[in-house]
């Protein structure tokens, strides 16, 4: 049996689809697609299964404030006037929509959208995002044993730094992880197997990725067959974003 989605109204379909297309416009002409899909993931990524708290529910601007977030706000203040335009839909939806959008205007795989997700007001604990910093024990607890998401999972979601840089203001660390971080590809884990190169970044949480027995036969194989990484991709973006 499949998963069973909220239902929504036609005209709330037709609102999602007309702000998808909004959404397009500004993250094209901005190039802001990485720092949206950032705040995707961190907005889903808070979810603990074994509570069932924090998730992608909306309540991502009550935590702005947790040193994981730093730079957010820029996204969320990008986003705004597209916000203002469907006052209907939920700001979990417009959230996770954006980061599909995200995905898709830098040339990464088509991410099926369901709509139907309810604001929540309380904030997420802070401390349930991953640490670039560990390795992949702590990768392993944060995504499978907090979040519900396999090994495969953890690689796929790791290629979405194909995209974007990190900021020292931000997290201490400074650098692209690919050569084009505004363009959606396999590039992540060539770089990851091709070793440090200067200029490009590869942070400890990365390269437990190669480090790991069951971790690198994915990046291999994701490295090998962009086909692959952009179907692993969209399942396990998929998965974070409808958690809870």
């Amino acid at each position: 049996m499949g998963k069973i989605y909220p239902t929504v109204s036609e005209e709330y379909k037709k609102a999602i689809e007309k702000c998808r297309r909004k959404l397009r416009a500004v993250i094209a002409e901005k190039n802001c697609a990485p720092i949206i899909l950032r705040l995707a993931w961190h907005s889903a990524g808070t979810f603990d299964v074994k509570s069932m708290t924090g998730g992608p529910f909306g309540t991502i601007k009550n935590e702005l404030a947790h040193g994981a977030n730093a730079g957010l706000d820029i996204a969320v203040r990008i986003l705004e006037p597209v916000r203002e335009q469907f006052p209907s839909l939920s700001y979990a939806d417009f959230v996770q929509l954006a980061g599909v959008v995200a995905v898709e205007v830098t040339g990464g795989p088509e991410i099926p959208f369901n709509p139907g997700r309810q604001d929540k007001t309380e904030a997420a604990v802070e401390g349930r995002l991953p640490d670039a910093t560990k390795g992949s024990d702590h990768l392993r607890v944060v995504f499978k044993e907090q979040m519900g998401l396999s090994d495969q999972d953890i690689v796929a979601l790791s290629g979405g730094h194909t995209l974007g840089r990190c900021h020292k203001e931000r997290s201490g660390f400074e650098g692209a992880w690919t050569e084009n971080p505004l363009i959606f590809d396999n590039s992540y884990f060539k770089e990851l197997l091709s070793g440090e190169k200067a200029g490009l970044l590869q942070l400890p949480s990365d390269k437990a990725l190669l480090s790991d027995p069951l971790f690198r036969p994915f990046v291999e194989k994701y490295a090998a067959d962009e086909d692959a990484f952009f179907d692993g991709y969209a399942e396990a973006h998929l998965k974070l974003s409808e958690l809870g």
